[in-house]
């Protein structure tokens, strides 16, 4: 297989003292749709918030394109291509749509693309963030992160109380972005839409990862996934 666009080598991270994620190591490869699932609680938002230079990491090493990460801070690892979209959303709630897009603005990009892929964003442009709905809101959150023309796309429990209509308009984006030649990695608790999604699932347990395979493996093996996540997918 190609060398990886991203990787994790033996990471040990956390916050302060504590220790979340425990020599977990990974790797992504352009273009490739990977689904992060696992109990709560097990380290998978952390995961993200690792890559993206938001935890404290203690040993290990991450490495975008096979050269280090380690040291950069958050701002710098989204310059080189890393885009994050957190499970908070973290948008500008005092700013319009259009102004949180102009906001996110990098390398070129134009709200207009935000636009084409999220036509509610259109209609809300001259809206303050906090009149938008949830769904409104995720959606501006992930069209900011895709402001900065990421290469790596990191999306964080982005279907997490949304209604099923908003979810499956959500996941059709992101088969899009894919399309596109992004590269995705998805942490998901809607077990069944992820693997819908992926290409390749990461099971992680305890902050490493216990199980990586394929999505076709795991459809067809209902009881690994029941056995580590705790859920039966129909």
């Amino acid at each position: 297989m190609a060398d990886a666009l991203l990787e994790l080598d033996s990471v040990v991270a956390g916050y302060g003292a504590t220790h979340v994620l425990r020599n977990l190591s990974l790797k992504v490869f352009k273009g490739e749709r990977l689904a992060v699932v696992g109990r709560n609680g097990v380290g998978k938002t952390t995961t993200l918030a690792t890559v993206m230079g938001l935890t404290r990491q203690h040993s290990g090493a991450i490495r975008l394109n096979g050269q280090s990460i380690d040291r950069l801070p958050p701002h710098m690892r989204s310059q080189l291509g890393i885009g994050l979209v957190p499970q908070t959303r973290d948008i500008f709630p005092s700013l319009t749509v259009e102004e949180n897009l102009l906001a996110g603005v990098r390398n070129g990009a134009s709200i207009e693309e935000a636009y084409e892929l999220f036509p509610r964003l259109k209609e809300r442009r001259h809206n303050g963030g906090s009149k938008l709905s949830g769904g409104e809101q995720q959606m501006l959150a992930i069209a900011r992160t895709l402001m900065g023309k990421p290469h790596i796309i990191l999306l964080d429990e982005p279907l997490e109380g949304l209604a099923p209509v908003i979810c499956e308009g959500l996941m059709e984006v992101f088969h899009a972005l894919s399309t596109q030649g992004k590269t995705v990695v998805l942490v998901e608790q809607h077990t069944r839409l992820a693997l819908d999604f992926a290409d390749r699932v990461l099971i992680l347990e305890q902050g490493a990862i216990v199980l990586d395979a394929s999505a076709a493996e795991l459809k067809a093996n209902r009881d690994l996934l029941d056995r580590h996540v705790g859920v039966a997918v129909k």
